[in-house]
């Protein structure tokens, strides 16, 4: 997602904090971005794929005229992401004119329907809180205050001070890649303590790597507006089964991925001997960061102050049965009240990610379109030979790798689980398995492709601080893949079960109030 990348990292780029990195820049350093040659081609072999898909090849066997017309869109927009043929926003509002074109859904209100979905409003008024917060430089505050109150001083303390910062911002801020760029400035200032020993270069890859890219994925989780994905599988789960998981439930069923922390730090810290690294200086230089912040102003305590009224109710839904996007307009209704901030509109849109959010809303119109057209149960045909027969941990492994392998080639979180997600949904049946359970197990397991830093945005970013090589990120992500999987299955499938959906039980009813 090239596009939010550099947006962020502009903002990003103006704190006193960050060192310069010029020769390792993420388009300097990753080999295919920013190619034009590689824009062209995959420009045009999406288009050639869509016209044969959809009018000159046979149709595959078993597949509906609309499912066909479907897996046309579906190749044209993979094409895309992958080769990063055009900004991925762009190709989200070209979404539905595809699908009318193709004949895939009509007429074209249907077809934009993702547009219009709840979860929509709800991610649009995170991303405005967001940029609030960016305009105002609490996220860059709040940082800094965590980790001059949690007295860091080695390179183990930075990573556990950074990922409680994490979670913090995941509270307001939205997208883990959003995240990794408001850090990445304060990461770089830490990490930029360290000397050029090979201790100490270990370290800063260990930093870097856990709290950019993987502190930002797993704070993430668990709060529904922290992670695109999250509410991509929530638009889906509500639109195809009636099930509506509210801003505490999904806490409620995700919080335990939390505890992957500790063991993705249990083995970053073994892969480059890092536990005990001190940080050179690293205690007075936060403490003199954070004197160097201007004082919070009266509006920036008023912004707070709806932010915790944000919280109260997202957490009392059940009690005063306000959903979680009316609440959240209602606090944009507070927070552009006269005098509440010092920021003008033009500040503030220009820190809104607008493409992610288009992204958004054509994958949610993909995603049921790939599910009411018939392509999502055909391809689960195709799934169901191989996985089907077995013990339902060794069904979900096989899905689960499977799905890092489909990931290899995609730079968006939410262009996988867009794809991904009904097909899990349409499988889930037929490999006898809790629809819910399983959709959400396989869409989160995506969340960690930690083989390449260009699976997912977050990876970029951190690349571009120059503390790691790419063979650095694949051979300690390969094991973090592994304890992605292992954790799902042996921690987050009992938990699900605990919580009233086993994955073992298609026919377990929804236990929470819609």
């Amino acid at each position: 997602m090239a596009n939010e990348t550099s947006s962020y990292a502009s903002v990003a780029s103006v704190s006193p904090a960050a060192p310069q990195h010029a020769s390792h820049s993420a388009a300097a350093q990753l080999p295919a971005r920013g190619s034009l040659l590689k824009a062209r081609a995959g420009f045009l072999l999406a288009w050639l794929c869509f016209v044969a898909i959809a009018w000159v090849l046979p149709a595959p066997q078993g597949l509906t005229p609309h499912g066909r017309a479907t897996l046309a869109v579906v190749a044209w927009v993979a094409i895309v992401w992958i080769t990063e043929a055009i900004p991925v926003g762009v190709s989200g509002i070209l979404l539905p004119m595809l699908l009318v074109l193709s004949h895939a859904v009509t007429p074209f209100p249907k077809a934009a329907s993702g547009f219009a979905a709840p979860v929509v409003f709800l991610c649009l008024a995170a991303f405005l809180f967001s940029a609030i917060m960016q305009a105002a430089g609490l996220d860059r505050r709040i940082a800094l205050v965590l980790l001059d109150k949690l007295k860091v001083r080695s390179a183990n303390g930075v990573i556990w001070a950074m990922f409680v910062v994490n979670f913090v911002m995941s509270l307001v801020v939205p997208a883990a890649n959003a995240r990794a760029a408001a850090l990445l400035p304060v990461t770089n200032g830490i990490v930029g303590l360290f000397g050029n020993s090979v201790r100490e270069r270990n370290a800063r890859k260990a930093i870097v790597i856990q709290t950019l890219v993987y502190g930002s994925m797993i704070s993430g989780m668990c709060i529904l507006t922290a992670h695109l994905p999250n509410m991509v599988v929530s638009g889906l789960l509500e639109k195809q089964l009636g099930v509506r998981i509210s801003y505490f439930t999904w806490f409620r069923l995700q919080w335990p991925y939390l505890g992957m922390f500790v063991l993705t730090q249990f083995w970053v810290q073994h892969y480059f001997k890092s536990r005990g690294v001190p940080v050179p200086g690293g205690r007075q230089a936060i403490v003199d960061a954070r004197r160097s912040l201007p004082p919070v102003a009266r509006q920036d305590w008023l912004v707070l102050a709806v932010f915790g009224f944000v919280a109260v109710m997202w957490a009392t839904e059940s009690l005063h049965h306000l959903q979680s996007e009316i609440v959240a307009l209602i606090a944009l209704a507070l927070m552009f009240a006269p005098g509440v901030l010092r920021s003008s509109w033009k500040d503030i849109q220009e820190r809104t990610i607008w493409g992610t959010l288009f992204l958004l809303g054509g994958a949610l119109s993909l995603s049921a379109a790939i599910s009411d057209s018939g392509l999502a149960q055909w391809a689960a045909d195709h799934i169901y030979a191989l996985a089907h027969g077995y013990v339902w941990w060794l069904m979900l492994a096989i899905v689960m790798i499977g799905t890092h392998a489909i990931r290899i080639g995609m730079l968006s979180n939410v262009a996988a689980v867009t794809m991904i997600a009904p097909i899990a949904l349409a499988l889930a049946p037929r490999l006898g398995l809790h629809p819910v359970a399983f959709t959400l197990l396989i869409s989160d397991t995506d969340s960690f492709a930690y083989l390449l830093p260009t699976q997912i945005t977050a990876g970029v970013i951190a690349y571009s601080s120059g503390a790691f090589t790419t063979s650095d990120y694949a051979k300690v992500g390969v094991i973090s893949v592994l304890i992605a999987i292992v954790y799902g299955i042996c921690v987050m499938a009992p938990w699900y079960a605990y919580q009233g959906i086993p994955i073992w039980n298609p026919a377990a009813p929804w236990p929470f109030a819609h």
